[in-house]
């Protein structure tokens, strides 16, 4: 059964960085493209970023760029995401998904479970 888990999350004064990884198994995702959400409470679930298999092509969202960093090694069979100069407005559950390189959380076939990221001030 495909499976995507997601770690690295946790509590980070603003400022901060993380990184936040998925690890697929299962299936081999090698050849999907792959990408990360976020959910805030209360909040629909928004795109952050996402990764072509190969790595080449890489998308964020405009609130993200210059801060967050997708990357993946396809020999791990992981998808990470670099996460610098954390605000508190970044709080939320992150999700790794794959299928797609778009930001509609509706073109994914798989999702993790989340991990939760929240920013103190």
């Amino acid at each position: 059964q495909a499976q995507l888990v997601e770690s690295g999350g946790g509590l980070v004064q603003a400022g901060g960085s993380l990184r936040l990884s998925c690890a697929a198994s299962g299936r081999t995702f090698s050849g999907y493209d792959m990408g990360w959400f976020r959910q805030a409470p209360g909040k629909k679930r928004e795109f952050v970023a996402s990764i072509s298999w190969s790595g080449s092509r890489r998308y964020y969202a405009d609130s993200v760029k210059g801060r967050f960093t997708i990357s993946r090694d396809n020999a791990k069979q992981e998808v990470y995401l670099q996460i610098n100069s954390l605000k508190p407005e970044d709080t939320a559950v992150y999700y790794c998904a794959a299928g797609s390189l778009g930001s509609s959380w509706s073109e994914y076939d798989y999702w993790g479970q989340g991990t939760q990221v929240t920013v103190s001030s």
